[in-house]
């Protein structure tokens, strides 16, 4: 008698932002296959620009329908919740944005396979026409899928999948930088072994994990640890190896090393949208693991998170400091503002409504942070020696008196990652630091005098790094400016329309939070746990 195997159940419909931007990456493909190469970037750039903007249409649907799924999709691999319909649409605007970075031309080599400085180059950069390399709008959708498909992984096995789709195309697009070839290729190189070994991790622990629950279903894994011994050896080295590789992918402490090297050689355009999108997309894991598989073992985790915060905020503002390379010092702000938000992720002590103030504060934070951060590296790309853009802080030197407008917008978006009121980052900080307290106010939580140190190292950090912002101010409109000083290039209508978005943004979630603190809400508040 023959066995019958079932079809899958696919709800298509949930999961159609999905699918409209792994579809346009695999016509992308086909086109860098068919299509002649003057002719690609004219495909490229409206079809990438068209599949994000449809993706976001679709996630706007759901969420005005209130279509939100009440039940896991795909055979329970994916949660299309609240949450994850949140970071989609966050994520999908932040790469919007990116894209139109990318289109600038002038980003791009022409040829990856060359080598720096070498005749094969500077003959592919002469008949380049500007367009550099083409496969950038696929590999970004790509990597924008894998950022989709990250956060809302329901088990770990489609989380280690969703993981790599959105790794290795970055790794490749790290190294494709026109300008500094060297440094480029080294920060594709150490990106791609570093993740490699962060992704190993993650594996392993997986493995751990399943020997424990006989299951990667995350609901599956909470459920096994209610029932059996969370002091079990397999569990809590599989817990320890999989936090690793979650950890490295949001650029936490002591796991954080290469997002400086890696943000100052990929090219300016692919670390904006690493900054904001990837970072989105690794937090909506990270809560996914942490509150949903490791629920029953928040004992265990909350102690080593809260080490891990710390160690974030301080090295991530103290090291930010010691930088004199733009680029760099924006990675060692990235760092502490990861730490900023493991505050919110350990405001967490079982009861649901508190969950969902905790996640209302993240939710909140990786959208106000993510535009800021895209505005800020579009300013960078526009700052230019004769060699590329000016990256070391004593090209700044007077900007301010050679071009006021752009300063004054950068100094902006400064004064928001330091949190400085009025802004949407002052708001972010509060909303999480706020969570946190309440968290450790709640009966039961032994942890109370703890989340409460945890929120003066954050605000120590905070004024620790609101030096170095005020630094670049100081520098950019106090300082005389040099007769070589660098040139602001004439910005594209799409630079333009980022910078402006970005600063939009920024200024009117400051003065009226509640536009977006409402649908965090609404959307906290639909977390699967089962």
């Amino acid at each position: 008698m023959n066995d019958v195997i079932p079809a899958p159940t696919i709800e298509y419909g949930t999961l159609a932002p999905l699918l409209v931007v792994f579809g346009a990456a695999c016509i992308g493909v086909l086109i860098e296959a068919f299509a002649p190469r003057y002719l690609r970037k004219s495909f490229h750039v409206p079809l990438t620009l068209l599949s994000l903007a449809g993706a976001f249409a679709l996630v706007l649907v759901q969420t005005l329908r209130g279509q939100v799924s009440t039940a896991p999709s795909a055979m329970g691999a994916l949660a299309v919740d609240g949450p994850s319909l949140f970071i989609w649409g966050v994520i999908l605007i932040l790469s919007f944005v990116c894209v139109l970075l990318i289109n600038d031309e002038g980003h791009f080599v022409a040829s990856a396979a060359s080598v720096p400085g070498s005749s094969d180059e500077e003959e592919a950069e002469a008949h380049d026409n500007g367009t550099g390399h083409t496969e950038v709008y696929p590999l970004v959708l790509f990597a924008v899928g894998g950022m989709l498909l990250f956060p809302a992984a329901h088990d770990l096995l489609m989380m280690f999948v969703a993981l790599e789709v959105m790794s290795l195309p970055l790794y490749l697009l790290c190294g494709l930088a026109r300008r500094r070839r060297l440094l480029s290729q080294e920060a594709s190189m150490k990106y791609f072994l570093l993740g490699a070994f962060s992704s190993a991790f993650f594996l392993y622990g997986t493995a751990m994990i399943y020997g424990f629950a006989g299951t990667v279903s995350l609901p599956g894994i909470n459920r096994a640890m209610a029932e059996g011994n969370t002091l079990d050896p397999l569990l809590l080295i599989g817990f320890a190896m999989l936090g690793v590789g979650l950890l490295f992918k949001i650029g936490a402490a002591p796991f954080q090393a290469w997002k400086p090297d890696v943000y100052q050689g990929a090219p300016t355009p692919i670390t904006a949208l690493m900054a904001s999108g990837t970072l989105v997309a690794a937090f909506g894991a990270v809560l996914r693991v942490f509150w949903v598989g490791l629920g029953n073992l928040d004992w265990n985790w909350r102690p080593v998170i809260w080490g891990v915060a710390a160690l974030t905020m301080i090295v991530g503002s103290i090291l930010a400091i010691t930088q004199t390379e733009i680029k760099r010092m924006l990675a060692y702000s990235s760092i502490a503002h990861a730490g900023f938000l493991l505050v919110g992720v350990l405001a967490t002590y079982g009861s649901a409504e508190q969950n969902a103030v905790s996640l209302k504060a993240i939710l909140f934070y990786l959208a106000v942070y993510g535009i800021t951060t895209v505005g800020a590296f579009a300013v960078l790309t526009l700052v230019r020696d004769p060699g590329g853009e000016a990256g070391h802080l004593s090209r700044w030197a007077g900007l301010g008196k050679r071009a006021p407008v752009l300063s004054g917008v950068f100094a902006f978006f400064l004064l928001a990652f330091a949190g400085i009121p009025l802004t949407s980052g002052f708001f972010g900080k509060y909303a999480v630091f706020a969570a946190a307290l309440n968290s450790g106010t709640q009966p039961g939580d032994s942890m109370g005098g703890w989340m409460a140190g945890l929120v003066v190292v954050g605000v120590v950090a905070s004024a620790i790094a609101a030096f170095f912002y005020v630094r670049v101010i100081v520098l950019m409109f106090f300082s005389e400016p040099a007769a070589d000083g660098p040139a602001v290039a004439a910005p594209s209508m799409g630079t333009v329309a980022v910078i402006a978005v970005s600063l939009l943004v920024t200024v009117g979630v400051g003065l009226y939070p509640e536009s977006v603190l409402g649908v965090a809400n609404d959307a906290a508040s639909s977390l699967f746990i089962r």
